[in-house]
């Protein structure tokens, strides 16, 4: 779920976001010093969407999105981003770096955070309550995931210990951004009911100690794990049965595959790829093809959604199953936007009969800045996306009504 964050994309620019290809955040803003308040755990998070730096994006987005409440702010993080929903929508998963006590150094690693969503009388989203660091000191961590059947328990990618400073990674020439892989990073599953910050409350899913294992995210009744490992030596999608402990790989293609998602229905994913080694990444879907047992064991057939000059990642289903919302810079590369596109099988509830991928683009977010890593709530009402809006130069977790017509 980075560029890879889900990758660790570093921009020279402090108004430019840092992203994640593929799935998980990674932004970055300005990184500026400044003294830590004093935060409870339980201290709410909130502010009205009024104190925005750029009024004029309510208006351009009003076809898409109504309500902007802004969630995170500069005065706890330096940067958060990469939220998605509980099941029942009342919680959160992200990833965030503190503004660290006076004096102090900021951590070099995004840190993973739960909060509750603060709701007034009617249903709409206000703010964050009860903030929690559920990561290990020093820890590298990213794409965080509520498992979907057990309450309490999340799953994320993490390195529980600092990771090597010999970490291999990208750093795409005559560009100011890189991104890492540690080979310590593996994929963990975490007990809520008992974090406390050390490595008590996590139990490993999949590991190897010799790859980057990371974009990770479950099928509804929690039996599939997907994810990305660079095993390879180059980015690769792989399938976990957990139900009968086996592991398919279902994309081998040259390039970078990753950032991949389950579709509602689980019988297809969406993923980002750079297999063309142009740096401009592509959307693709696959039908997944399931043996006897019903165990995922491939692809039947892949789609190419998007063909083109600029860099397209962090794609995500709309919860009726025929539409993903992605990242561009077909706006410029320093204006990356939201848009939603066709994604439609053609055979599922609402469809036309006729298969449609890639066609019917629309553009979701109008502001300056990054705006991406969206996300819809389980009925497709709300979208929490990551955006620089606010004016900080920093990169912030915001919430909104999803109001195109989709249907």
């Amino acid at each position: 779920m980075l560029w890879p964050l889900r990758m660790l994309l570093v921009l020279a620019r402090p108004a430019v976001m840092a992203g994640a290809v593929g799935g998980c955040v990674i932004s970055v803003g300005a990184t500026h010093q400044q003294a830590a308040p004093q935060h409870s755990a339980r201290q709410p998070s909130t502010r009205p969407a009024a104190e925005a730096h750029e009024p004029g994006w309510a208006e351009a987005e009003k076809a898409a999105l109504r309500n902007q409440v802004q969630l995170t702010f500069p005065d706890r993080f330096l940067k958060a981003g990469e939220a998605y929903f509980s099941p029942d929508d009342t919680r959160i998963i992200f990833q965030a770096v503190e503004v660290p006590p006076e004096g102090e150094p900021a951590d070099e690693f995004y840190g993973m955070y739960v909060a509750d969503l603060i709701h007034d009388a009617g249903g709409g989203v206000t703010g964050l309550d009860d903030i929690r660091r559920i990561s290990t000191p020093g820890s590298f961590n990213t794409c965080g995931w509520f498992h979907p059947t057990e309450p309490d328990v999340v799953i994320f990618a993490s390195t529980l210990t600092s990771p090597s400073t010999e970490s291999p990674g990208y750093q795409r020439s005559g560009r100011s951004y890189r991104w890492r892989f540690p080979k310590e990073m593996n994929i963990f599953r975490c007990d809520l009911t008992r974090a406390d910050g050390t490595s008590n409350s996590f139990e490993v899913i999949v590991d190897n100690p010799d790859a980057y294992l990371a974009e990770c995210s479950l099928t509804g009744d929690g039996r599939h794990l997907l994810y990305c490992s660079l095993e390879s030596n180059d980015g690769d999608l792989f399938i976990r049965d957990l139900l009968k402990g086996t592991t398919a790989r279902i994309v081998a293609a040259r390039g970078y595959d990753g950032g991949p998602f389950f579709s509602p229905d689980g019988r297809r994913i969406c993923y980002r790829s750079d297999r063309r080694g142009n740096d401009l990444l592509q959307i693709f879907v696959g039908e997944l093809a399931f043996n006897e047992a019903g165990s995922a064991v491939g692809l039947k057939r892949e789609y190419q959604l998007t063909d083109n000059g600029h860099v397209n990642f962090a794609p995500y289903w709309h919860p009726n199953g025929r539409y993903l919302v992605y990242i561009t810079s077909e706006i410029g590369h320093h204006n990356y936007e939201i848009f939603l596109m066709d994604a439609d099988p053609g055979n599922l509830p609402g469809s036309t009969g006729t298969i449609k991928y890639g066609t019917g683009g629309r553009r979701v977010t109008s502001a300056a800045g990054f705006d991406g890593f969206p996300a819809f709530n389980r009925d497709g009402s709300k979208m929490i996306w990551t955006s620089q809006r606010d004016g900080s130069s920093t990169s912030q977790v915001w919430i909104a009504d999803f109001v195109m017509d989709v249907e």
